[in-house]
This record gives structure tokens, sequence and C-alpha cells, in this order.
């Protein structure tokens, strides 16, 4: 038995970092091993490790997707992995991190012989229908994928003319559980998850495990594969290997990414906490800050003075921190604080950012000094010259340029026509509905809220506008259009009028995910509309984000009858459509589409 403790973190902290503690704990106990899990989660960190366990352990394990510090476990064997990984292939995780410790690779870990994977013959019938299958799909997020996969599974399903049961393993939980007799009666097991699904209830069955990815794309060709492929699985362990979705194409781009999403993560309370401190300064009136003394000027210090003042060295700061540890933090906080003097803004903060982080990581890594001088590398060496060599190349090379990018984008912003503002709505307003809090989605926000240290404030109320319409949009149209949304669609869909209203476009999440042909293009149409429609007015809005709560702050919008005329036209849009793509509810039974398949 190995002493094994383990790290998990994500930019949110709160799904990932939970999930992939939790399958580390229950998959290391199974194989035979003790572990301990420290949670760095949004609430702060949960279970810390004491020096006392990390001197005893044997290796460490690091699942997180921003950075961690790695000085407390110096000179132990570390795997470090993505909390994704850590959450979809536990097992294969933890046998990895063993291979680390001499002795340990080859032990059995609680895994005899006897409880291996066994091939199981091929089922000759190969796609042909009449079976009796169970299913389980899971993704990160327990929303989208989860249950787009099962209606995918259930579909292909009923053609091929077999009886299926799918449990969702959602963000409320499971849905649909498999009972005991439904698993006794199954032919196949199929688990489409990205997440942990804990096998032991599958014993002795016939299982295929995949992406559910893999069961979005191509349900009926996965349920013929798996068919052929499937594997009698042991006692708990998976029956077959899962497909890895992620490509070694893309490994090469996570690296900066994940430094990049570490310092978005630190800057996003400061700038959130300091727009929203400069909106109520204005409750006293739009000039009531310049008179001295008055708490009017108070907030305007704590917001424009201090809190944007601090967000571009935060933003380089942590880069650096993410990519070299502590030694990063010096020339990004100081490469952070000279771009915002040479007027290079944000874009200059993520350049001084990477640029001191590979810095101080090039001097730490192959800088080798005789060991009397060995203490001097952290306090005095790698400080010193990592932040010359930020600063001056900040100052003679990268600065002078960004700040001519971020001038032209200023002068842009301001001089542009009206054809020009509604173009940038138009872009901004659809990219914050296309995947509804992805990646697209924060590109536009993350440009926005950029843009406010330049006082620029137009291009924040046209996101704020678009992430506001596709929930509220939903809410109207399950509301009007009654036969076109199941009850509990109608239900959901009250929840999602609330979240509109507080610029949570999550909301609609649920929604897209089931009929996303038709939900995703109507959210996009509305969102591109209150966009175009803020910009074209030229509404401005000083706040990044509390939705129509900011509204009521005086003076935290401009030409605000606009601003709301512009979130109204945006939702109408979004309702209309979906009234137009949404068939009525009556479909076809199974059985129905089944025989009609055969004929």
């Amino acid at each position: 038995m190995a002493k094994l403790i383990a790290v998990t973190s994500c930019p949110t902290g709160i799904a990932h970092s939970l999930m992939a503690a939790e399958a580390i704990r229950q998959t290391a106990a199974k194989m035979g091993h003790e572990i301990e899990v420290e949670i760095h989660g949004a609430e702060g960190t949960t279970n810390p490790l004491s020096e006392e366990t990390i001197a005893a352990a044997d290796a460490v394990l690091i699942a997180a997707d921003i950075h961690v510090e790695m000085e407390p476990f110096e000179g132990k064997p570390v795997l470090t992995v993505s909390t994704a990984r850590a959450i979809r292939d536990t097992r294969a995780v933890i046998r990895e991190l063993l291979a680390l410790v001499p002795g340990l690779a080859e032990a059995p870990a609680a895994e005899p012989a006897g409880e291996a994977e066994q091939a199981a013959p091929a089922d000759t019938g190969g796609a042909a229908g009449g079976r009796r299958i169970v299913a389980i799909t899971a993704c990160p997020t327990g929303i989208a994928h989860t249950f787009m996969a099962a209606d995918a599974l259930k579909k292909a399903a009923a053609v091929a003319g077999d009886e299926i049961h799918v449990e969702t393993q959602g963000s409320v939980g499971a849905k649909n559980q498999l009972t005991p007799e439904q698993i006794e009666g199954a032919d196949l097991v199929v688990i489409a998850a990205d997440t942990h699904v804990d096998p032991a209830r599958f014993a002795g069955k016939r299982v295929y495990s995949t992406s559910v990815g893999a069961a979005v794309k191509g349900a009926p060709e996965l349920l013929e594969r798996a068919k052929r492929e499937a594997t009698v699985s042991g006692k708990g362990a998976p029956g077959a290997p899962v497909e890895k979705p992620a490509k070694v194409g893309k490994r090469p781009i996570e690296g900066p990414y994940k430094h990049l999403l570490t310092g978005v993560s630190y800057m996003l309370p400061i700038v959130v906490a300091g727009g929203l401190c400069i909106a109520l300064s204005f409750v006293f009136g739009i000039q009531a800050f310049k008179q001295e003394g008055t708490l009017a000027a108070a907030l305007m210090d704590i917001g424009s003075g201090a809190a944007f003042k601090l967000m571009v060295p935060i933003l380089s700061g942590f880069i650096a921190y993410s990519i070299a540890d502590r030694p990063g933090l010096t020339p990004g906080l100081i490469g952070g604080m000279l771009a915002m003097d040479l007027g290079a803004g944000f874009l200059g903060g993520i350049v001084s950012g990477f640029l001191g982080g590979y810095t101080a990581l090039l001097l730490r890594d192959h800088l080798h000094l005789h060991q009397h001088f060995e203490g001097l590398k952290p306090v005095l060496i790698i400080p010193l010259l990592s932040t010359l060599v930020t600063g001056l190349l900040m100052i003679y090379v990268v600065g002078t340029p960004v700040k001519a990018i971020m001038d032209g984008l200023t002068h842009f912003l301001q001089g542009m026509g009206s054809t020009n503002a509604v173009i940038l709505g138009l872009i901004l307003g659809g990219m914050m509905a296309v995947d509804m809090g992805g990646p697209v989605n924060k590109a536009a926000y993350t440009f926005a809220v950029g843009l406010l240290t330049s006082d620029q404030f137009t291009p924040m109320a046209a996101v704020m506008a678009a992430g506001m319409t596709p929930p509220l949009g939903i809410a109207i149209a399950t509301f009007i259009g009654g036969n076109r949304f199941t009850q509990a669609e109608r239900e959901a869909g009250k929840a999602a009028g609330v979240l509109g209203l507080s610029f949570i476009t999550e909301g609609a999440i649920p929604f897209a995910a089931k009929d996303p042909l038709r939900v995703i293009p109507s959210a996009i149409l509305g969102s591109a509309t209150a966009g175009a429609l803020s910009m074209f007015f030229s509404v401005g809005l000083r706040a990044p984000h509390g939705g129509v709560f900011v509204l009521a702050i005086p003076n935290a919008v401009t030409h605000l009858a606009w601003y709301a005329l512009a979130i109204v036209a945006g939702t109408l849009v979004t309702t209309i459509a979906l009234l137009i793509l949404k068939p009525s509810l009556e479909e076809p039974k199974p059985a129905m589409t089944a025989q009609a398949a055969a004929k």
C-alpha cells in the first residue's frame, strides 16, 4: 500500500476541483492505497496537507488547470495532470503516479489477477437489433453534453430496435437512475462520460466506455462498435479503456492558455469590485467625484485610483507566477506596472506576464551557481535579472508597438461611425451567445473588460446586453409558446429569466443542450441584435457585471433608455426566432420510429 497525496485546483474552484478530488479519493481507495487530497476551491483551501503528511508521502499528484505552488513537494515524485484527465481517467493517472516510485510500479495495487479485465467474445450479432442496453452519460459541467448524448443514444437505439435506459449524471445529480433489475437484464452497458463514473455495479456485464462527445457526434456508430468491442467488467474495473478525446497536437497550446487563464482568474474580482465602486460614485452625480473629501471622490479613488490601476499588474504578475512560480511574481508585477505607465494597457500586461515568467523560469532552471551562492538566487539574482530583462524590453522594445496597437484600438472605438459600431456590436454580441459562458463568450467579455482601463465603455455595454438576452428570450418563449415546451422546460424558463436579469448567460444552456440547432441560432440572433443596437446608440457601461441591477445606479449607464430598448429588442428577437423554429411537441413514438426505419 502506497501513501499518496494530491492537490486539485481549477480556475473557478468549484466543479472540477471537487469532482477530481472525489474521483481520486474513491479510485485510490479501491486500488488499496492511502491518499490525502488538498482542494483549492472558491472558498479557499480545504483539507490542507500538513508538513508531516507531505513528508510521509511516497508520491504527489497535482490535478490542476491553474498554477499550483510546487515548493512544498520538493524532492518528492510528482505527476501533474489536468483536472479533466484526473476525473475521466483516474485509475490510469494513479498507475502513472505509482510508476514514478521505485518498487511500487510493479505492485498489484489491490488488483489481483483474477480481477483483471477479460475480453468478452465479440457480439456476433453485430448491429442487429433487439438488445437490452443500459447507459450512463456524464460531462464535466453536467449540463449540455450529458443530455445531448442521452438523447442521441435513445434515438439511435430506437432506430436499431434496441431497448435502452439512460442514466444522466448532470449538474443536479443523477436522473433516470438505473435500477438493479435493469442492469441485471442488460445485454450491454455503455458509459459515455468525460467524468469519473463508478463501474462497480456493472461487474460481470459487457461494458463499453467512451467519451460523451463520441455519443453526441455518432451515436448509431457508437452502439454498433459497443456491440462488437465491449469487454466483461471485473469487480469494479471499467470494462474497456476510455477513449481519450484529447489530441497530441493540442497539448502545446494548453500551457500558455493555462497561464493566461490563471492571470485572468486573479484579475476579474478586482475588475468587478473596482467597476462597481466607480458606478456607485456616480450615484451622487456624474462629476461629483471631482469634489475632494466627498464620498463620491472616495469611491472613485477606490475603484479607479486603486482597483483599476492594479488590474493589469495583477494580470501580468499571475501569468508570470503560473509560469515560473514565485520567482515570476516580481518581474510580472513590475512589467504590468510598466505596461500601465507606458499606456500599453491589458495587451501590454499579457505580454509582460509571459515575458517576465519565461525569463524567470529560464534563470531558475539554467543559471547554476556555486552552492554557497545558491541562496542568493531566489531573493536577489532571479528577481533582479528577470526584472531588468522584462523592464528594459518593455521600455525599449515591446512597450511602444503595443501602445500603438492600444492607441489605434482606442482611436478606432472613439472615432468609428455608426456602421463600424454596429458591426463591432454584432460580432461581440454574437460571440456572447455562441457557447454561453465558454471560451468564445469569455474572449468577448475579457476584451470588453480590458478596454475599461482605456476609458472605453461602449463595448462593455454591448457585451452585457448581449449576455442577458439568451436566457431572457427563452424565458418569454416558454411563457407564451407553451405547446413548444414541456412542463419541466416551462418551469426552468422562470429560472432562466432570473439568471438573464442577472447577466448569467449560462441560464440558457439547458435549453441549448436539448435543442442546439434551434436554440443557439435564435440566441445568437438576439444577442447580435442587442449588441449592435447598444453600440449604435453609443451606450456606455462603467460596471463590468450586475445585469439590470446595475441599471438602477444613477449615471452608471449612459443613454439608459436606449440601452433598455436594445436589451428588449434582443430579447424579443430571440423569442420570435424560437417560436418560429421550435415545432410542436407532438413527436413520433420510439416504436413508430423503429417501424418506419424498418420499412
